[in-house]
């Protein structure tokens, strides 16, 4: 199954980072390249273990995903529950952990995925790592810049 990774490091301590992460609305897409539209499902209001999601992707792509995790301010995880036909499946975790080399934190996000049909797969999967790896190295980007924009912290911080 193959696995992409992009790490980095933020200015900010790791509940912060966690908090940021999950911010939504219009604070998520001030920072967030990979969503067109997000929102909760079955009533959620706020994510936890078990929630799920219906994300839109910026490519009009869209999936619903569940949280198999929610460990603040360490962790986060979530599988794709429905989705795009070419995935036959999709999971990714997200980690937050104090910077041991001068402060900050260093945000670590790891997604899975196999695709389908699975006579396609070797081929796809190699188009897939490339895809998927360059989209959570833009998204990642974005909240290191999230993680200094005023308006995106004071959201994540309870501010706004």
């Amino acid at each position: 199954m193959p696995v992409v990774e992009s790490s980095l490091v933020v200015p900010v301590d790791p509940a912060t980072a966690f908090a940021v992460s999950q911010t939504t609305g219009d604070v998520r897409l001030r920072w967030d390249p990979f969503v067109r539209h997000q929102r909760f499902l079955d009533g959620a209001t706020a994510p936890a273990k078990g929630v799920r999601t219906f994300t839109r992707h910026r490519s009009g792509l869209s999936m619903v995903s569940e949280y198999v995790s929610y460990n603040p301010p360490t962790n986060v995880g979530m599988r794709m529950v429905r989705g795009s036909w070419f995935f036959e499946n999709l999971a990714g975790g997200w980690r937050f952990a104090p910077d041991p080399s001068g402060g900050g934190t260093r945000a670590t996000w790891r997604y899975s995925f196999r695709c389908r049909p699975r006579w396609l797969a070797p081929v796809a999967e190699r188009v897939g790592s490339w895809v998927l790896g360059r989209d959570i190295d833009r998204r990642i980007a974005g909240f290191a810049r999230g993680c200094a924009d005023p308006v995106v912290l004071a959201a994540a911080r309870g501010d706004a």
